[in-house]
């Protein structure tokens, strides 16, 4: 999600510069710093924003300047055909009347009054705004070109992780495997125990009392579950499409099993595996704060 890109533009008699930058977040916030002088502006740039986007803590910033000319002309259109259409009707009547008159030049038009004035800051405005939106096309677009070439990045750190999990799920299959003499000694100690102190004790509820035992040292379940989450990672990263939040969710379901797995574990070379397993999910969850 972060990202940077910034840029300069000018369109007499204005100049502006932009600054675009994103860290992380749960959802979209927008936040725009721009002209509020600049009809539609704000809008039409929060929209190009909300479709490229999906996830982050995206500031916009905007700094247009205007500056000193002696002033744009602008010829008064509707003041010039008025003055054309009374020439005409001038130049016709002299003609009835065998009267010939100088020609009219430009200059002369332009030198009457009205027909030249003051370009609107209306129309200054309006102008400015379809310029900059063009503008801020290209920005957005290095904007997520580097988001790109982060996410790249993060891609490979990420696959990287994932398989470092895959390592030490595989590890502890193994430690599970070699733990499975202790915990046979360790109920076979657990029933001698009960039976020497079971004199008049209820058999089945010893019965239950000691699978309770092998249940809750069982971690199959947990084995089997990392593995999924595993596989479903992997099946993320290969989206063309935000993941952000369903990496989120995965991550919590990878710390729940780590946590439990450990809880579980009455066994040295697991626990070992285990706490492993947490400090590179705990990894993991940071670098997936980035996706998107």
């Amino acid at each position: 999600m972060t990202g940077f890109a910034s840029g300069t533009g000018a369109l007499a008699p204005f100049s502006w510069t932009w600054e675009l930058r994103s860290v992380n977040a749960k959802g979209l916030d927008l936040r725009l710093r721009v002209p509020d002088w600049i009809d539609g502006l704000e809008t039409a740039l929060r929209t190009r924003l909300g479709r490229a986007l999906g996830r982050g803590n995206v500031t916009l910033s905007l700094r247009v300047q205007r500056h000193e000319t002696t002033g744009d002309l602008a010829v008064n259109e509707s003041v010039l055909a008025s003055i054309l259409s009374a020439l005409a009707t001038v130049e016709h009547k002299a003609k009835e009347r065998g009267l010939s008159l100088a020609p009219t030049t430009a200059a002369d038009l332009l030198a009457t009054r009205g027909v030249l004035e003051q370009a609107s800051v209306e129309d200054e405005t309006k102008v400015l705004a379809e310029t900059l939106i063009t503008d801020f096309d290209v920005l957005l677009d290095q904007f997520l070109a580097m988001r790109a070439s982060e996410g790249e990045a993060l891609q490979a750190v990420l696959e990287r992780q994932i398989g470092e999990i895959e390592t030490l799920v595989s590890q502890s299959e193994k430690a599970i495997d070699e733990r499975r003499t202790d915990m046979a000694e360790a109920l076979r100690n657990a029933l001698q125990r009960v039976t020497r102190n079971s004199d008049g004790a209820d058999e089945q509820r010893v019965a239950q009392e000691l699978a309770l035992i092998a249940v809750k040292s069982d971690v199959t379940e947990e084995i089997d579950r990392l593995n999924a989450h595993v596989v479903a990672a992997r099946l993320l990263l290969q989206e063309r499409k935000p993941v952000g939040r369903k990496f989120d969710f995965l991550m919590q379901e990878f710390n729940r099993e780590a946590n439990t797995l450990c809880s579980k574990s009455q066994n040295t070379a697991l626990t070992r595996v285990g706490l492993d397993l947490k400090t590179v999910i705990d990894q993991m969850r940071e670098q997936v704060q980035n996706v998107e």
